[in-house]
């Protein structure tokens, strides 16, 4: 296993700057490569969107943030671990797939509750509408 030996490693504002560029590749390649991430997305603009429209509060603005965060951090970790599992095997073990699927409900288990406290959120302010 590789030390964390500092004296190779480079800091300064270069570092960061690339820093920065990987993230933002990983960004790209998710949104490219992982339908979840395009889907994800489009609901962060709609929840935006509704959150300007149906004037949230502070506090309820600060969930949606939280929410929307939370989420696309877990879909780019699922991400992650998909693309490491692939890179170590090729061929089907049971391990793999354990680690496939429980970082699949990861981000299932996050959608759902987001998606659920979006509702809580916003159906009160859409039935005073009506």
């Amino acid at each position: 296993m590789a030390s964390l030996d500092r004296k190779n490693k480079s800091f300064g504002i270069k570092r960061i700057f690339a820093s920065v560029k990987n993230s933002f590749n990983g960004l790209k390649v998710a949104y490219k490569n992982e339908q979840s991430m395009y889907i994800h997305l489009v609901c962060t603009v709609i929840l935006l969107v509704l959150s300007f429209l149906l004037e949230t509060s502070m506090i309820q603005w600060l969930i949606i943030i939280a929410i929307i965060g939370l989420t696309l951090v877990v879909e780019l970790l699922n991400t992650a671990i998909e693309s490491t599992v692939d890179l170590v095997t090729n061929e089907f073990h049971p391990l793999a797939k354990v680690a496939k699927d429980t970082a699949s409900a990861a981000e299932f288990i996050l959608t759902i509750t987001s998606a659920v406290i979006a509702l809580m959120i916003f159906i009160p302010k859409i039935m005073e509408l009506f």
